[in-house]
């Protein structure tokens, strides 16, 4: 049976506007009390778990055959054609200090093809959606990539990562010649925001390493439909599941990439 995609993403659009008022509601209750922590530097609360099983509920009930694959582990199904790929809050640091960009992010795989794509910026009451075949929206306005030609003329947005240092010495590397070679480098918290940004033209570029599937799936679907390229750091396309990506707009896309790929696989 041929799925609907723009209707799955509408109704998963507001799903994520469910929740993303569910997450701000509990915004200024959170306390060290109520902070778990996963690994080094990785925290959970209450309001990710809560949040992440509204999702799990909320997306059975649009497409009750999929399975998932969630973040905090509210449900282990398997789907047979189709699954969900879930961040209930990505961010999750930012928002028990009270910064923001967080964000919920969603995407939906029909046989390991992102077909469904949305980012929900909580702060800024931005949706950014896509489904297959479609252009890229930001509340019901399409969104492009920037048209900046090089990176000297590029902002870059980048995330630190918090457990694995192995690739540190690279990774410096990469900010020394950025700081000196683009308009700057932001460093905002949330990959699938810092994704949404690169869709609509807010960044020309964004790397990282050390990313989960959930934080990446819908936001590189997001910038490929808004006329983007995304790889992973080899220049390949294990970027939602090879833990490194690098998005651009597709006029830097190449200069881009290649200086990336030099630097960190040297």
């Amino acid at each position: 049976m041929t799925q609907n995609f723009q209707s799955i993403t509408s109704e998963t659009c507001n799903l994520a506007r469910q929740v993303g008022n569910f997450i701000k509601s509990e915004k200024d209750k959170i306390s060290e009390e109520v902070i778990e922590t996963k690994g080094l530097h990785d925290f959970v609360s209450y309001v990710d778990k809560t949040a992440e099983a509204k999702l799990v509920e909320g997306l059975s009930k649009i497409l009750p055959q999929a399975g998932f694959i969630a973040e905090e582990g509210t449900s282990d199904r398997e789907g047979k054609t189709f699954r969900w790929i879930v961040d209930p809050l990505d961010g999750t640091t930012n928002f028990i200090h009270g910064l923001p960009p967080f964000a919920v992010s969603i995407a939906l795989q029909e046989n390991g093809e992102t077909v469904v794509g949305v980012v929900y910026e909580i702060e800024r009451d931005e949706c950014f959606y896509t489904w297959k075949d479609s252009a890229a929206y930001l509340n019901e306005k399409e969104i492009h990539v920037s048209s900046r030609k090089t990176v000297n003329d590029s902002l870059v947005a980048t995330g630190f990562p918090y457990y694995d240092y192995s690739l540190m010495p690279r990774f410096l590397k990469t900010l020394e010649y950025f700081m000196q070679n683009s308009h700057g480098i932001r460093r905002i918290g949330s990959a699938a925001t810092d994704l949404a940004y690169v869709a609509c033209g807010r960044f020309e570029s964004f790397y990282e390493y050390s990313l989960s599937p959930w934080e990446v799936a819908a936001g590189a679907f997001i910038v490929q439909r808004a006329g983007g390229k995304v790889c992973d750091f080899s220049g390949g396309n294990d970027y939602v599941f090879g833990k490194e990506i690098i998005a651009t707009n597709s006029r830097t896309f190449d200069e881009f990439s290649e200086i990336v790929k030099r630097m960190m696989k040297m």
